[in-house]
């Protein structure tokens, strides 16, 4: 199945095909993303221009996607937050203050060079999250065409198994692209990277602060959501750019395709 990219190039829907390199765009160009819970679908485009860095060393930011995905429901969009232990609570048990996980987000400290890092930073048990997380997943994607396909390699993500929010979100993108087809070749930072402005001749492309919930995605000029089919459509029409398993639940085999094709 064959398709045309935003940018007028035509290609099929197989994770061993090449894709196209944007101009100025060197083999060996790095892209740097933070890490995100269910990321969108704008972040999972950035997966398929090669080599991918998380960032791993940088502290917390809150209302972020580090630790909130949005979905789908039957009333529209819908923040799911993971709760954190961040800041002063970092040392203390894991049952930190924080606002409802799945409408809301915990309160950062501001950032200090004695704040825990993003790749140390642990899951709080705060609020019964995980299974409320998993009964909204279940509550707007059972009807979805793929739920039933997907449902057993998304289940373990609810269970206390991860200790960090940094091993969580690498193990649901690994799982995604594993399920979408998508040969990922990522790895963590060493260090952190302050941000820079760059040109799409460097070397390496920071999105960081890109792709982020407070920022439109408009402002991406690499990314172009194309409508696909989504269970609430006839209610509240087609939303964009939400959670990655908002795409494989409704589209499964053809969320690459979806990818490729929102791809600039």
């Amino acid at each position: 199945m064959s398709t045309t990219m935003c940018n007028g190039t035509t290609l099929t829907a197989n994770a061993n095909t090449p894709l196209p390199r944007r101009e100025g765009q060197g083999e060996g160009n790095v892209t740097l993303l933070s890490t995100a819970y269910f990321p969108p679908v704008q972040w999972f485009t950035k997966l398929l221009e090669g080599r991918v860095l998380l960032e791993s060393c940088e502290t917390y930011s809150k209302q972020t996607y580090r630790n909130r995905c949005v979905i789908d429901s039957p009333q529209g969009p819908l923040a799911l937050t993971v709760p954190v232990v961040h800041g002063a609570a970092a040392g203390r048990s894991n049952a930190a203050e924080a606002h409802s996980p799945v409408c809301g987000d915990s309160v950062a400290t501001s950032a200090t060079h004695s704040e825990t890092t993003i790749a140390s930073l642990r899951l709080s048990d705060h609020g019964n999250w995980r299974h409320q997380h998993w009964q909204a997943f279940v509550s707007s994607y059972h009807n979805t065409p793929f739920f039933e396909y997907y449902a057993d390699d998304f289940r373990p993500f609810f269970e206390p198994t991860f200790d960090t929010l940094f091993e969580l979100n690498e193990a649901i993108v690994r799982t995604c692209c594993d399920l979408i087809g998508i040969e990922l070749d990522l790895d963590r930072t060493t260090r952190f990277l302050p941000p820079t402005p760059s040109s799409p001749s460097d070397p390496v492309h920071d999105l960081r602060d890109l792709i982020s919930p407070k920022r439109p995605y408009s402002l991406d000029p690499h990314f172009r959501p194309v409508p696909y089919y989504q269970v609430f459509a006839s209610q509240h029409g087609f939303l964009p750019n939400l959670s990655i398993a908002d795409l494989l639940f409704n589209m499964g085999p053809e969320s690459l395709l979806v990818l490729q094709q929102s791809r600039c």
